[in-house]
């Protein structure tokens, strides 16, 4: 099935749809402990594993113009790809992410301060590959681990999805305070107008 690219919205332009509050629906696709840290005000925190668990149902109660954040775009796109494939529309990606809104100087809210979900891939993959290579030096089998990285990160590209971001989301370091059900998750969003 084919995707519509996503339409890219910058910080500035965000900022001023927010004035009007009524019309545009802010989704922040990160885990809830990223969204605890540091997230649009008024937005509402739908994880991307959710989105694509309840695509459907999320895309239902969408019917106003919609923005998807993240830290950097990649979740966010994935985000809208899912949602357009079941005919999501008015659905547009944040550029930049929530760094880019709050450099603009949009409203946010800030909490406790963790590391992002895309920083932390980085430092685990860092670091096995380093002690892959290391101990490659006393037995050169150990090597495969860097390769194994490697090749992950190559299929992670390639297929635009991260396992070991999945895997890093579910550490209880990534949770927010509480964790909320797709039923709450749902609930929580604006409800569907319906036509007077």
């Amino acid at each position: 099935m084919a995707h519509a690219s996503p339409r890219h919205v910058d910080a500035r332009t965000v900022r001023d749809w927010l004035d009007k509050p009524d019309t545009v629906t802010v989704i922040d696709v990160r885990s809830p402990a990223e969204f605890e840290t540091l997230h649009v005000r008024g937005s509402y925190n739908v994880p991307l594993t959710m989105v694509g668990e309840h695509t459907e149902q999320l895309a239902a109660r969408l019917d106003r113009r919609v923005v998807l954040v993240c830290q950097s775009d990649i979740r966010a796109t994935q985000a809208h790809q899912r949602l357009a494939g079941v005919g999501a529309e008015r659905v547009h990606v944040l550029d930049g992410g929530i760094a880019a809104y709050s450099a603009a100087g949009g409203d946010v809210v800030r909490g406790r301060a963790r590391w992002a979900l895309e920083r932390q891939v980085r430092l685990v993959a860092g670091t096995l590959v380093l002690a892959g290579l290391a101990a490659g030096l006393r037995a050169p089998k150990a090597r495969l681990l860097a390769g194994g990285i490697g090749a992950g990160l190559t299929v992670s590209a390639l297929t635009d999805t991260c396992t070991m971001g999945r895997a890093l989301a579910a550490l209880p370091y990534n949770r927010g305070p509480r964790d909320h059900s797709p039923v709450e998750v749902l609930a929580q969003l604006p409800a569907a107008r319906t036509a007077a």
